[in-house]
């Protein structure tokens, strides 16, 4: 079943979730005002969301509610991912890896990595 679809405010808030753990909204909205002037009842509203499309679960047992994220990161990433390729590639994993390539430069090690995923996806398809 796929996810729903974050949006970049939502996404936002999973870095936190993922990085911090199940945090308050409190906890949210101070990490998220240091890199922009972002107010509380915006954060609450914004993981209340959340909670109703099923990206974040609440825990009430606390005096604060702690949020965490329903599902992890990489598991939404996949999702994202695969849903970019296919609106976006038409379904080619190849041109969305040469555009994603093009489009930033790709550190040593990065490029290593890419090329041990290759041989490994080419090692398993023989």
């Amino acid at each position: 079943m796929p996810l729903p679809r974050p949006t970049d405010g939502e996404l936002e808030i999973l870095r936190v979730l993922w990085q911090r753990g199940p945090s308050t909204v409190r906890e949210v909205h101070d990490e998220l005002r240091q890199s922009r002037p972002l107010g509380y009842t915006t954060v609450l509203k914004l993981m209340q969301i959340m909670t109703e499309k099923g990206l974040v679960r609440r825990d009430e047992e606390q005096r604060a509610h702690v949020y965490a994220a329903r599902h992890a990161r990489e598991r939404t990433q996949r999702q994202l991912v695969r849903d970019l390729l296919e609106r976006v590639f038409e379904g080619s994993a190849a041109r969305l890896v040469m555009h994603a390539l093009a489009g930033k430069t790709s550190t040593p090690g990065e490029l290593r990595q890419i090329r041990r995923m290759l041989d490994e996806i080419e090692g398993g398809a023989r």
